[in-house]
């Protein structure tokens, strides 16, 4: 008979329950991994609403920190034992689009055509991190040591939210000295902050309405911090930039009104650079848009993953350029992920990430 673990399964809409599950069993390009610590993403929160959709049964979850239990025969180059991450996205670096420089797109089976999102298969196409132990497809290509003396906090964020947020940054072409405003800063949005720190940002501008969220990004890059609930951000961010707009605006929620804002307050020719998961139509206003003229950029992101993106992000941690780890507010142990999902979808308690352990 197969062993059992325990896994989280989205069962229906508003649904979210712990249930008993066989090991998966691994083939010759697979790595089976035993979770020590994972979490909850604000894209799970949208699959527990019925927002975005996925399969009754489905183990969800994919930001996985684990051990190697077992390596498929054709895996070279790691140990059982050994601890390692893999991105919440991973490619198989053999379909069309990730040849073609586009891996998080990576386009899903040959016999079933190409699908925007194929690279995200955790939790979403396939059981994913909230269970006690995970199947990690094409392991040679994702699975990523973890640095020696660190722990599996300061790497909790490298699978989706930091490769995400740092993805905003990267596609918002970011020079050295441009003025960049961040709109929210939830995870997704303070790994931007993080990001345009990185990329050489000369002021940042973050906008929240939850005080110890725009704490959290001064503490992570933020130049000033503008809670919309207490000043009209568009009019502050164009007298900040002297009325020439940022060159940059990241959008890290996933609303009609943070877009909006993102393209009122861009200068001509500025990037808007969205990571928001949206779950109804955008659209554009007339004037913020120029009536099309306006030689803007809008630009959108899905999280970067596979084993070499992972290695930068983990080495930019090891360096000590930035310390993620204290946006792990809450533990929760993993029969207990229900109250965690209650917690982190209410975002009671200051809430930013819960570490979740097996």
């Amino acid at each position: 008979m197969a062993m059992m673990m325990k896994a989280a399964v989205f069962v229906e809409p508003g649904r979210i329950e712990m249930t008993d599950k066989p090991i998966p069993d691994i083939g010759p390009n697979d790595a089976l991994i035993r979770i020590t610590t994972t979490t909850i993403c604000g894209t799970d929160v949208h699959i527990l609403k019925g927002e975005y959709p996925v399969a009754p049964g489905l183990t969800v979850g994919h930001e996985p920190v684990g051990i190697i239990e077992k390596l498929g025969s054709n895996v070279e180059g790691y140990y059982e034992g050994q601890r390692v991450i893999a991105g919440a996205i991973c490619p198989s670096f053999t379909s069309y689009a990730c040849q073609d420089g586009c891996s998080a797109q990576d386009g899903g089976s040959h016999s079933h055509g190409y699908k925007p999102l194929g690279g995200w298969r955790f939790g979403n196409t396939i059981d994913g991190s909230q269970a006690e132990y995970l199947r990690v497809p094409d392991a040679q290509a994702n699975l990523t040591p973890v640095p020696d003396g660190l722990t599996d906090e300061q790497v909790l964020m490298c699978p989706d939210i930091m490769s995400t947020g740092f993805a905003g940054a990267e596609s918002a072409n970011i020079r050295i000295g441009d003025i960049v405003a961040v709109f929210a800063q939830g995870p997704i949005g303070l790994c931007a902050t993080a990001g345009a720190k990185l990329r050489g940002a000369g002021l940042i501008i973050a906008v929240d309405s939850v005080d110890k969220r725009l704490q959290m990004s001064r503490q992570l890059g933020a130049d000033i911090t503008l809670n919309f609930k207490e000043v009209d951000v568009v009019d502050e961010i164009m007298k900040i930039t002297g009325g020439r707009g940022v060159d940059a605006s990241i959008e890290a929620l996933g609303l009609q009104s943070t877009f909006e804002a993102a393209l009122r307050v861009l200068k001509p020719g500025g990037t808007l650079s969205s990571l928001g998961v949206y779950s109804s139509d955008l659209t554009l206003p007339l004037g913020a848009f120029c009536a099309g003229l306006g030689d803007h950029k809008i630009v959108t992101s899905l999280c970067p993953g596979g084993k070499e993106r992972m290695r930068r992000l983990m080495q930019i941690i090891s360096s000590g350029r930035i310390d993620l780890g204290p946006m792990v507010t809450h533990q929760f142990a993993l029969d207990k992920i229900v109250d965690a999902y209650d917690l982190f979808s209410h975002q009671r308690d200051g809430v930013l990430k819960v570490a979740i352990k097996p």
